[in-house]
């Protein structure tokens, strides 16, 4: 299966594990819950699944690579302990707990989720002394003399042995103790996700045009030569930062992510290429509906891949602008609901500027445990930023030196009010700017296939969607209904073709 029905294979598991009676306890008892093990090759994405299902869920998320434990560091340091039984005293060998197990104790206590998932990564590499402990913890879920707590699901992940020479095959007898799940590298899926986590566009429309370059592993007479998710995904963070601080990206660099000398060479051309195109089209003023008819003439002109680069480009300059002005959106959503409960607690005694520095507070508070848990960084971008906002309004009353508290909200509103009309206007902006990118496609191609590609991409991205469903799109939705008009022609004649075959 690929990594995406994975994910759905692996959280549906926790739910069963984690679900419970009317007592509230475990249906399925600790002992009789089987560990998931994840076999697949390196870079697929498996560690970054159990952290996506961890925040979905709202649970912990605990993650180790067990070729760094020693048989000691994994279950204990032996001590001996004397105990009596029917009045004779025995010394018995005792285990200090686990630094597997007290990490998990830590973690319950520093973010208070006692529920989670055990990740357990490279669990076919383990040490020949690690073997017979691990099978006593798949079975039995306890490091030495102490147990996993209860509410932690175990999900352990390995490579196959024709990736790794370290890797140790499990027996049928450790195999009948656990749910095994193969994963396979599928570069659609992986694309969900890139658009997604907005990777850089060279990365997605490069493999799009050349998909058998997205995962590769080769034995060649100088060793391993391979290109995975991982390696893309860490070139493109790279790529967005080089940018950024005006680095000059070299195929060296490239070639330290995709560790494939033809690949990355054919990748560092194309970036170039990729870089030409943007500084060549002015993106910028094609979704403002500024370009000239230089630019038209040369995108009509241009070959497939280029057409193709250039459509990367520009979604990826509208979706940046998009995203924004979602998470615009979610800061006054935020501040909507604190606001709410800011004018409520004003009819009481305490001034405006003492509550809403309970707010902010609170709200610091909320940031450090979202920090605590790992959760994501657009998690706690959207709270950091409603910390910043709060405290300028904080400012405002205090630069006002208003005491009544029915003023002091007035003014806390019209603050409000002016960050609406903000947001407002963002939102119109980039709607206007989808206007024109339909405009130009529309101009430079016609209702081809181009057309198709940016309706299939701002259908398909989860951030496009959402504004789409939000705020629409007139000439989204009209040309949609063209294309949808023009498959069904072209489904239609198709079966036409087909009968006429037949007769």
């Amino acid at each position: 299966m690929n990594i995406k029905e994975a994910k759905q294979e692996v959280q549906h598991a926790v739910r069963a594990y984690l679900a419970k009676d009317s007592y509230g306890r475990y249906r399925i008892e600790k002992v009789q819950q089987r560990p998931l093990l994840l076999i697949g090759a390196p870079g697929l994405g498996k560690t970054a699944i159990m952290a996506q299902i961890a925040e979905e869920m709202e649970i912990g998320l605990i993650a180790y690579s067990m070729t760094h434990h020693t048989r000691q560091s994994a279950i204990g340091l032996p001590y001996i302990e004397e105990h009596t039984y029917e009045g004779q005293a025995f010394h018995i060998t005792e285990y200090t707990m686990s630094e597997i197990v007290a990490s998990i104790y830590r973690y319950m206590e520093q973010t208070g989720l006692k529920e989670g998932i055990l990740f357990l990564d490279e669990i076919n590499c383990i040490s020949e002394t690690l073997t017979p402990m691990m099978l006593q913890f798949l079975q039995y879920k306890t490091f030495g003399n102490h147990p996993i707590p209860e509410g932690w699901v175990i999900v352990c992940a390995g490579n196959p042995p024709e990736y790794n020479k370290s890797v140790r095959e499990f027996d049928v007898v450790t195999l009948d103790r656990v749910k095994k799940i193969n994963i396979e590298p599928d570069y659609p899926v992986w694309r969900e996700y890139a658009l997604e986590r907005a990777l850089h566009p060279a990365v997605i429309t490069y493999l799009d045009a050349r998909k058998k370059h997205f995962y590769s592993i080769e034995n060649t007479n100088e060793g391993k030569s391979f290109v995975t998710a991982r390696g893309w995904e860490d070139l493109s963070r790279m790529l967005l930062i080089y940018e950024d601080l005006e680095i000059e990206v070299t195929e060296r660099l490239i070639g330290q992510y995709v560790q494939n000398d033809k690949i990355a060479k054919d990748f560092s051309i194309y970036l170039a290429l990729f870089g030409k195109y943007r500084s060549d089209y002015h993106i910028a003023d094609i979704l403002e509906g500024r370009y000239d008819q230089s630019i038209r003439s040369r995108a009509a002109a241009s070959r497939f891949d280029e057409r193709l680069s250039l459509l990367g480009l520009l979604l990826d300059a509208l979706v940046t602008e998009l995203r924004a002005a979602l998470a615009e959106e979610d800061v006054i959503g935020q501040l909507q609901v604190i606001l709410r409960d800011v004018k409520a607690e004003s009819a009481g005694e305490r001034s405006l500027i003492d509550i809403l520095s309970g707010k902010i507070t609170a709200s610091q508070t909320e940031l450090e445990a979202l920090r605590r848990r790992g959760r994501s960084r657009r998690r706690e971008d959207l709270q950091q930023e409603v910390i910043v906002r709060l405290e300028e309004f904080r400012r405002i009353l205090a630069g006002k030196g208003l005491t009544d508290n029915k003023k002091s909200f007035a003014a806390l509103k019209k603050a409000y009010e002016a960050s609406v009309g903000s947001m407002e206007a963002e939102i119109d902006h980039v709607r206007a700017m989808i206007d024109h990118l339909f405009m130009f496609v529309e101009d430079a191609y016609g209702k081809d296939k181009e057309m198709l590609v940016v309706l299939s991409e701002l259908t398909a991205r989860p951030d496009t969607a959402r504004f789409l469903a939000s705020y629409g799109s007139d000439k989204y939705f009209e040309n949609n209904e063209a294309m949808l008009f023009y498959q069904r022609e072209v489904d239609i004649l198709g079966q036409l073709d087909e009968l006429k075959d037949e007769v």
